[in-house]
């Protein structure tokens, strides 16, 4: 069972974030869209925390957050958004569907990596 799942259509991203991930010891899922992620959710129960990116084909990221918390009623997964996107109406889009934080592209994951850990448990 994964413990993150890192949802993004760039597959270069994907595998970065998650390499990283997996090299601190973490067990990791991916998704390539927010429907892929959404599916992987439902499936894994034992993933604690999801970063996604928000512009994606198929199901953005952020729709994919509300479907998360509406739809699948899931209140405890921690979500961050990892995305390009800085805008305050969709920082506030992701805030009011519960995300836990936003982080702006380029992925540095030295600075994020012991809030990730506490996220996970």
């Amino acid at each position: 069972m994964a413990k993150i799942l890192v949802v993004d259509d760039s597959s270069t991203v994907r595998d970065e974030v998650a390499g990283f991930l997996k090299k601190a010891g973490i067990d990791v899922a991916t998704a390539i869209d927010g429907k892929d992620g959404l599916a992987k959710l439902k499936a894994d129960p034992g993933i604690k925390l999801v970063v996604s990116d928000v512009n994606m084909p198929n199901m953005d990221g952020l729709t994919m957050v509300e479907k998360i918390r509406g739809e699948l009623n899931n209140k405890t997964v921690n979500i961050i958004m990892l995305t390009t996107e800085n805008s305050p109406s969709m920082k506030e889009r992701g805030k009011a569907a519960g995300i836990k934080g936003w982080i702006v592209k380029p992925f540095k994951g030295e600075a994020v990596l012991e809030a990730f850990k506490k996220m996970i448990g």
